[in-house]
């Protein structure tokens, strides 16, 4: 994937929408690639269900209950810090670029919302994400979030399917 030239001019800051399949680590390499070329800040975002993180919380206060260990309860910003963290090691190994994280406790259906939130508190002007292919039906009965970011993200936005 190489930059176009109107990108290369316009981009300051982006923001790459990360999940935990091969498809998102393509796209964070890809992304990447295109914010080194512009000299772009870059902003990752994740986030968990209000159940993930219950659970994720309970396992983690179980696991400090645990003689011997020092476990302590993490917000929800310090658990999408990690995966986000073990994403960027994995694809770029000790080449990790420079970022900053954004995070939410989200159900799916707000998860557009909370994207489109990320990306106007950090001032990204771009948004790379990965859409999911559905049916015309399906899209008016559960919503997509690549085409609700599409219709009311104020910049560029740059989507791979699943």
């Amino acid at each position: 994937m190489c930059p176009s030239p109107s990108l290369s001019n316009t981009m300051e800051r982006a923001l790459v929408v990360l999940d935990d399949t091969d498809t998102h680590r393509d796209l964070l390499d890809e992304a990447v690639e295109i914010v080194r070329a512009t000299g772009a800040e870059l902003e990752l975002f994740s986030w968990v269900t209000p159940d993930e993180f219950e659970q994720d919380v309970e396992a983690l206060e179980a696991a400090g209950k645990a003689e011997g260990t020092t476990y302590s309860t993490a917000s929800a910003h310090d658990i999408v810090r990690n995966f986000v963290d073990e994403v960027a090691t994995d694809v770029f190994g000790n080449d990790v670029p420079e970022y900053d994280v954004s995070s939410a406790v989200a159900e799916d259906s707000a998860v557009a919302d909370e994207i489109l939130n990320a990306a106007e508190a950090s001032g990204c002007d771009h948004i790379f994400l990965v859409g999911r292919r559905r049916s015309p039906t399906g899209k008016v009965l559960f919503g997509d979030v690549a085409q609700q970011v599409i219709l009311n993200f104020d910049g560029h936005v740059t989507i791979t399917m699943d």
